[in-house]
């Protein structure tokens, strides 16, 4: 069966998988994000997901960014050995196949579009929550990448012109309330105090909101109200129909979507805007890939057709 190679590329984690053109996987690996001589792992790791099987016919690539879709560069923000790498040229050269790039929240989307909770909607956004926080629009089935392949951005869309500043260097983005660190930090400040031999991370904040701590439900409360000002802003302005949530923030489940559907609730107010469906991942950890994969798909297909 023909096939496309899928590769996911972050700050911690590589991977790649043959996808079929029905989303079916013939092969994967996956392995950690070395410091220094990304591209050798990388190199390596697509040599163990090809050996022995089918030619694939492209490579999809979904990697952290920012980055510049024209020169095909990337500079991943927990990658420093990378900066302004050309990416894509480097994968075309060593593999010979024809290759597309997207940022991985994009990938995220497409794939949840493809395969997952988004399917079917005309107009998706695509939100990872987690680290830090970001986003994809996949709008008629097409994934919206703009000019230089940053669109979707929405963790750093403001929430607050007036709130805290963010890592970013703007004002009251929705990362700086709701990424998983940023839950974590707003809790430590305001008294709370994770599980004896435990880490203060958002995972046991989430444990002990779900046990009604206030500090740790007051935190999900504010994130979730960060999120709904920011899926507001965008359903109005894209006329968004479905919003995917991912990330390991969102493993937190009602603890953040029953606030986020009050929040929405209250922030929403022209019909279209308040109509907006929101769900959480179907595919998790595999939706970066089948987006990967759904981009390479679309490109062979495009350049048979020219």
């Amino acid at each position: 069966m023909s096939s496309v190679l899928a590769i996911d590329i972050g700050g911690t984690k590589l991977a790649a998988a043959l996808v079929g053109e029905d989303g079916s996987v013939s092969g994967s690996a996956i392995r950690p994000t070395p410091r220094t001589d990304v591209m050798s792992a990388l190199a390596s790791l697509m040599d163990e997901v090809c050996a022995g099987g089918e030619r694939p016919q492209a490579v999809g690539i979904g990697c952290a960014g920012p980055l510049n879709l024209a020169a095909g560069t990337v500079s991943p923000v927990n990658m420093p050995s990378w900066r302004d790498f050309p990416l894509r040229d480097e994968v075309r050269e060593l593999t010979g196949l024809p290759t597309v790039l997207a940022g991985d929240a994009q990938c995220f989307a497409l794939g949840e579009h493809w395969l997952g909770s988004g399917r079917g909607s005309s107009a998706l956004l695509g939100i990872v929550v987690s680290t830090g926080i970001g986003g994809g629009l996949v709008i008629e089935g097409v994934p919206l990448l703009g000019p230089t392949g940053n669109a979707g951005h929405v963790g750093h869309m403001t929430v607050d012109p007036y709130g805290e500043r963010c890592e970013c260097g703007g004002r009251g983005c929705v990362e700086r309330y709701a990424s998983g660190p940023n839950l974590a930090r707003w809790a430590l400040d305001n008294g709370w105090k994770a599980p004896e031999g435990e880490p203060a991370d958002a995972r046991n904040l989430a444990r002990d909101a779900a046990d009604g701590e206030p500090v740790a439900v007051a935190a999900y409360e504010r994130a979730a109200r960060a999120l709904a000002g920011m899926i507001a802003s965008a359903a109005a302005a894209a006329e968004v129909t479905r919003v995917v949530i991912g990330g390991g923030v969102s493993g937190a489940g009602p603890v953040l979507f029953e606030p986020l559907e009050r929040a929405l609730d209250d922030v929403a107010g022209l019909a279209f805007v308040r109509s907006v469906d929101v769900q959480p991942t179907v595919l998790g950890v595999r939706a970066g890939l089948a987006g990967a994969a759904k981009l390479a798909w679309d490109y062979s297909d495009s350049a048979a057709a020219a």
